[in-house]
Formats: structure tokens, sequence, C-alpha cells
């Protein structure tokens, strides 16, 4: 498929990028910015893409803007599917992809996509409102959500957690300064994540959702021991209450069976990589 996919020079979207053209893919990055309306219209109208991959998307939850969250991610995904509405032959799927944050603090774990949303910060309110604007699409393009629990791996910028401490173990730092350590989350691998994506464009059933996820939750504290392990090191956690967040997320973990359900009635399998290998591959980083 020739894949338009926004995001591209993020993170995600260079190992999306990478592993779609492995599969046989042809990706095209969108140049446009999501927020400047006619210039997306024109440029996405010129592309006629396949399937459409959008990835872009203000992600980081300390991110100081706050009203930047809704003009991205909400207004510029808006622009996003009426350009694609526009195209004589609409895409065979749309995917969006959302976040795990949408669940907010919840006392169900493993979490599954029948959970109500519940955000508590405004980068999971505005995922959750490019969930709902996006459903009002449904009848007029395949659509299919996603919503990826806490992923990680080489090359994600250093502000986000396991990076930081990818970094500072690498360096042999004495320490580090850290928010709340008494969180558990998945740290599922990018790799993982994006073949995930791959194989929903495939299969994914129209105006569905799915999450993201192993179910594997770990301690923040277990992934510090498992760092300390691998480079005989030991930082010395200082806490800064700077970077402790009032609306913090305590466990988040994931019920994968929808995802693996649909796959398994496709034949397909996602290859999961264990917590060792994604941190291995972030202290000493090989291609992806």
């Amino acid at each position: 498929m020739r894949i338009l996919l926004t995001g591209a020079e993020g993170f995600t979207g260079q190992v999306f990028a990478k592993r779609a053209v492995a599969a046989g893919h042809a990706v095209i990055a969108l140049q446009s910015d999501l927020t400047h309306r006619e210039a997306l219209h024109q440029e996405v109208l010129a592309l006629a893409p396949d399937a459409v991959v959008h990835l872009a998307a203000i992600s980081f939850v300390g991110h100081a803007n706050e009203a930047a969250f809704y003009a991205v991610n909400v207004v510029g995904t808006t622009h996003l599917l009426d350009a694609l509405l526009q195209l004589p032959a609409r895409p065979a799927r749309v995917l969006l992809a959302s976040s795990a944050n949408v669940y907010g603090n919840t006392a169900q774990s493993p979490i599954t996509e029948s959970q109500p949303p519940a955000p508590i910060n405004h980068y999971g309110m505005s995922k959750l409102a490019m969930e709902f604007m996006a459903r009002t699409y449904n009848e007029r393009l395949n659509l299919v959500v996603a919503r990826p629990f806490n992923y990680t791996g080489s090359g994600q910028d250093a502000h986000f957690l396991i990076p930081k401490l990818a970094a500072h173990f690498a360096a042999r730092a004495p320490s580090i300064e850290l928010g709340n350590l008494n969180v558990e989350r998945e740290f599922n691998d990018v790799r993982m994540v994006c073949d995930a994506y791959l194989l929903l464009l495939a299969h994914g059933e129209p105006g569905e959702t799915y999450n993201i996820c192993s179910g594997r939750p770990y301690a923040l504290r277990r992934v510090i021991e498992t760092f300390a392990q691998m480079t005989s090191h030991n930082l010395r956690m200082e806490i800064n209450p700077a970077f402790v967040r009032a609306n913090e997320v305590h466990r988040l973990c994931g019920d994968p069976q929808k995802l693996r359900t649909l796959l398994s009635k496709h034949g397909a399998t996602l290859y999961e990589p264990a917590l060792e290998e994604t941190l291995g591959r972030m202290l000493f980083p090989i291609e992806n």
C-alpha cells in the first residue's frame, strides 16, 4: 500500500516507516502542518494514499502549552479527516493513534477497551476528544483507533523517563532526578507497537478500538534495577518535586485479548520483546 504517514519525523514515525517499508509498503510522509487546513487539504488531494497512519500529536504529558494539545490532537485531526473525505477514492483504512492515557486512574486491571474513559490530564483528554470527534466520520471513512500503552525504545527523546534513565546509566552518572517512583507501567517496545499498527491496517475492523499492549506491567523500580544489573552501576535516585505530577496515573496495564483474537482470526502474530531486550537496545543502540 501507499501509506500516508503523519508524524513521520517523530520517534514512533521513524520506526514505523522503516518497518512498513521492510514489509513492502511505500510510505509518504505528510509535510503540511496539521493546523494549516488549506495546505493540508491540497497536499492530501495530490498524494491520494491507499491508507493513512496518523501518528502526529503532542504526546509529552508534561507539555507546557495546554491549548496546543487540543489544537493539534483534536482540531488537527479534524483537518486531516476532512481532507481525506475530499479524495475521489478514499483510503482503504485510516488508523488513528490514540493513547491508553484516556483511561486515567482506574481500579480495573488489566484494562479492556470497554472500560469507560476517565482521563486526568490534558494529553489524555485531547486524545479522548479526538476519538469522539472521529466517530462522526465512521460512516464515511474506514477508521480504526489504536490505544497504545506505554512504550519506549532506542531513539526516544530523553525528556521521556526510560531514555532518560538509559542515558544516565550508560554515562555512569552518579545520580538522577526523578518524580514519582511508585508507579507501574507497561514498558513495551516501539517495534511491537509499529508492527501492531501494520497488522491493524491489514485486519482491523472498521469503527473498532484496540488496545496495543502486552498486559505485562512493571514497577518503575524494577526497570531501574534492570538497568543497574545490565551496567553494573548504581544511580542515586533523587526525588525532584518539580517532576512529580499532580494528576499521576499510578498503574496502567492493558488487556491485549481483543487484538490477539483479531490477529488469531487472520493467522497473524505479534512479537512482544521482553523488557530486558528493549532496555538493552537503549543502552547499546543498534539499527531498528
